[in-house]
């Protein structure tokens, strides 16, 4: 399959190699016999020095696009036919083998400090030894009744990644099982049966796990971590232990990670570590996501990478892994996560406690790893029961996506450019813990007042709230939509309700200073309730409103605040 898959490559994307001259000094056409190809030159390197121990005439060319061919000859084009005979009957060389024409090739990279010739004389043909003839199908079939129930089931997995069966791994030999295998041994070259052979079995297990070549797969036992599992080691290599992760990062040209994932915990260290991860760079936003009551599953693709995360809890200890792969390679990727699930086994112990808070938040810097950030970070509140929120509108422009509190999607229902306000509506039903009442009694200069607010943009866990008073009724330049407050708020506050003493809604903090001028400190604006109902009824939203006043100490004050405010994140 992977040959096949190379050949494309090399049809679609190659490079001319115009130094190499189509004829030999007879006249007779030169080309060569194709063994494999390699998506990246660190594992073509290996390959042929392995080809090479064995084979003579073994080059190695670049194909382009990142893929590395590795091929014998050169050859006069009779002869080559009769090499690829040979080779492929003694079993030296895949079946899938091809004739490839020096056009097909670039730049030569093996034999090492050679140079592309410009007249390519034969190589002599060399001899190989006539294989014993194949079973019959009655021997066959006393063979086949041999194998295990493992190594049945293992090659019907075989099958199904050769894409000739869809039916169940259960190790039974049946029509569909028997079709598949006819079809398998059709386009192998084979007489279609429907019985493999010994060898054939052998050249179908042969072709599933040349996918994992060069990966080094071995069994490690990570005893920190307390995990056993197959990794690629040809690829990665352990770095460090750093609770909750055991690192094993990329060794070569291959940009591969994998993560043990080890910590104790409940159910809610679980639900915390789910809510972390997602917010990893390693873990890209688009993808699956799955959090179950025992354990959860994360994919992500982005960035030229996909990651995949599996996680199960297991009375107090919490345990799994993190592959995280080149986008481009997806076969070989999903062979492999296979590989790693199905060897997962616990071992006793795990890495220590991480001593984080039990949100996302807080958690980044996890293990070394940096968080994904948001473009902005500004405040907003809720207005209605399902969760939509008021903000200001450079809050949301430019975004690619909007959250609240870093959670969930929200798309804007209305914006007003002229007062600077957005409504938001989140794509799921939300539940908020307050909603804003506005407050329809007029307001008194120097009345006290307070405003709730991500102050540092999220940075913290929870609004912070700061008090001050009513300056003006209006704006520097009279604006009627506006209240000048002798209040010391932040960038990360706009778009927090101003809230009277009672925890009613006087208006929305919004940036003050004309443009190009800064604010002294102490000064900041409010939109008017007026403006903000305004927004909110051509949004198809109905203010709630109260003229109920009260005198709340500063602790209930900051609750009730609290309640109804949202982190409202911008990103690219």
């Amino acid at each position: 399959m992977k040959h096949f898959v190379s050949a494309l490559v090399v049809m679609l994307f190659a490079a001319p190699m115009a130094t190499l001259a189509q004829n030999d000094p007879g006249g007779a056409r030169v080309v060569f016999v194709q063994i494999e190809a390699q998506p990246s030159l660190a594992e073509a390197q290996a390959r042929v020095r392995v080809y090479a121990r064995d084979l003579p005439d073994v080059n190695g060319f670049a194909l382009g696009r990142g893929w590395y061919a590795i091929a014998l000859g050169p050859y006069p084009e009779d002869e080559a036919a009769r090499v690829l005979d040979l080779y492929r009957a003694g079993e030296m060389i895949p079946r899938d083998s091809y004739i490839a024409r020096p056009s097909d090739y670039g730049q030569q990279f093996w034999p090492v400090g050679t140079r592309t010739p410009e007249r390519a004389a034969p190589a002599p043909l060399p001899e190989v030894a006539t294989p014993e003839p194949d079973e019959s199908p009655r021997e066959a079939r006393a063979s086949e009744a041999r194998l295990s129930h493992e190594e049945r089931a293992a090659l019907q997995v075989a099958l199904e990644w050769a894409g000739v069966y869809q039916g169940a791994i259960d190790a039974a030999f049946g029509p569909g099982t028997r079709a598949a295998m006819a079809a398998w041994q059709a386009r192998n070259g084979f007489e279609p049966t429907g019985v493999l052979s010994t060898r054939q079995r052998a050249e179908l297990l042969r072709q599933y796990h040349a996918l994992l070549e060069g990966l080094g797969l071995e069994t490690v036992r990570d005893t920190q971590a307390g995990i056993e599992m197959r990794l690629p080691l040809g690829v990665v290599t352990l770095d460090r232990h750093e609770p909750p992760f055991a690192h094993y990062t990329a060794s070569g040209d291959l940009s591969a990670q994998v993560l043990l994932i080890s910590q104790p915990g409940d159910r809610a260290t679980m639900k915390a570590l789910y809510d972390i991860l997602q917010t990893l760079e390693i873990v890209p936003e688009t993808g699956a996501r799955s959090l179950e009551r025992d354990g959860f599953t994360l994919t992500g693709a982005g960035g030229g990478i996909v990651s995949h995360t599996r996680v199960w809890l297991e009375g107090s200890e919490i345990k799994g892994f993190t592959l995280v792969w080149p986008d481009d390679d997806e076969d070989r990727r999903i062979r492999l996560l296979a590989e790693m699930e199905q060897s997962f086994a616990r071992l006793p112990g795990t890495l220590a406690p991480v001593a984080a808070p039990a949100t996302a938040q807080r958690m980044d810097l996890i293990s070394g790893f940096e968080i994904r950030r948001p473009r902005l970070a500004r405040s907003g509140f809720y207005v209605d029961e399902r969760g939509a929120v008021l903000t200001t509108a450079g809050a949301v422009r430019g975004c690619g996506r909007i959250t609240l509190d870093e959670t969930h999607r929200a798309d804007i229902l209305h914006v007003d450019e002229t007062l600077g306000i957005a409504i938001l509506r989140p794509r799921e039903r939300l539940a908020p813990m307050r909603v804003a009442q506005f407050q329809e009694a007029a307001p008194r200069l120097l009345s006290p007042v307070a405003v709730a607010g991500y102050s540092f943009g999220g940075l913290l866990d929870a609004p912070s709230v700061t008090f001050g008073q009513i300056a003006e009724l209006r704006g520097l330049a009279g604006e009627a939509h506006l209240k000048r407050l002798a209040l010391a708020a932040m960038d990360g506050d706009l778009g927090g309700p101003l809230v009277d003493a009672g925890g009613a809604v006087l208006g929305m903090l919004v940036p003050g200073a004309p443009e190009g001028r800064t604010l002294p400190e102490g000064v900041s604006f409010a939109a008017t309730n007026g403006a903000l109902q305004e927004v909110l009824a051509k949004g198809g939203i109905t203010a709630l409103t109260t003229r109920e006043t009260m005198d709340l100490s500063a602790e209930a004050l900051t609750n009730r605040a609290s309640d109804m405010t949202v982190l409202v994140s911008c990103w690219e």
